[in-house]
């Protein structure tokens, strides 16, 4: 008794956008392109839209912001329910694909924060992250960082040894001791009287090693590349070179003893 009949509503093209959710320059714009039918002007000079507008309006404003064409939406408007059925669901798992490929966008800039995720295997990631709960410096977990790219760039196959090696060094609390004393002496002096004594506590940790194989060891506290980062790391490297090399020396001659 008191409903509307739509037959007889008529819209302002004022309140024809605000129903859309749209300005009055975007249903000009539409009107321009053929997509809504603009209706004559009335005795009084005014274009009344009907309800049937309005919901033509929410359909193009709808698939617009789907990023349908244009000419494509002109198309659906035109089309029988059960072909335009089909392409709402076609223009749904696009827009599921679309969704699925921003999520693993997402995933990736996270990742671009620290760069390890991106390059390194989660194993590594693992180690990186166990260190910095160690308390190392986040200085020398990027350089750790960094051997590990260039070591699955350049010797792949040796990274699963490698990172075994690297999980029991840290089971391993004087292991663990010493990479701390490394990663505080990374602004010493290099003619700090302390480097003297870091230098025995990593030569007699090399020949523990070298002990359990019987041959000369490759497992490094500090590499030498990673002792370019800091003078103090350069003295201990050479030196525990200079060391490594006169043990090998007195094997190959031990008369020289």
């Amino acid at each position: 008794m008191f409903g509307v009949d739509p037959r007889r509503t008529v819209l302002t093209i004022g309140q024809l956008a605000a129903t859309a959710g749209v300005t009055v320059r975007t249903v000009r714009h539409y009107h321009h392109v053929g997509l809504l039918p603009e209706p004559e002007r009335d005795a009084s000079g005014y274009r009344r839209y009907s309800a049937q507008a309005a919901v033509d309006l929410i359909r193009i404003r709808t698939l617009a912001d789907a990023g349908v064409p244009l000419a494509r939406i002109d198309a659906l408007l035109h089309a029988q329910p059960t072909e335009f059925a089909t392409a709402i669901t076609d223009i749904d798992a696009e827009l599921q694909r679309k969704i699925d490929q921003l999520t693993e966008y997402r995933g990736r800039i996270a990742e671009l924060a620290s760069g390890e995720g991106l390059v390194l295997p989660p194993e590594v990631v693992a180690i990186l992250n166990r260190m910095r709960g160690l308390g190392i410096s986040e200085q020398r977990v990027r350089l750790e960082r960094d051997s590990w790219i260039l070591r699955q760039a350049l010797d792949p196959n040796s990274m699963p040894q490698r990172i075994r090696d690297k999980n029991a060094d840290f089971d391993d609390p004087e292991t663990t001791r010493l990479y701390l004393a490394v990663d505080h002496s990374v602004d010493w002096d290099p003619h700090d009287p302390r480097l003297n004594q870091l230098i025995d506590d990593l030569d007699a940790w090399e020949i523990e090693h070298e002990q359990h194989t019987g041959l000369p060891t490759t497992r490094k506290l500090i590499s030498s590349r990673i002792s370019e980062a800091s003078p103090a790391w350069q003295r201990i490297v050479n030196a525990l070179a200079h060391r490594a090399e006169q043990r090998r020396t007195r094997h190959l001659n031990p008369a020289q003893e």
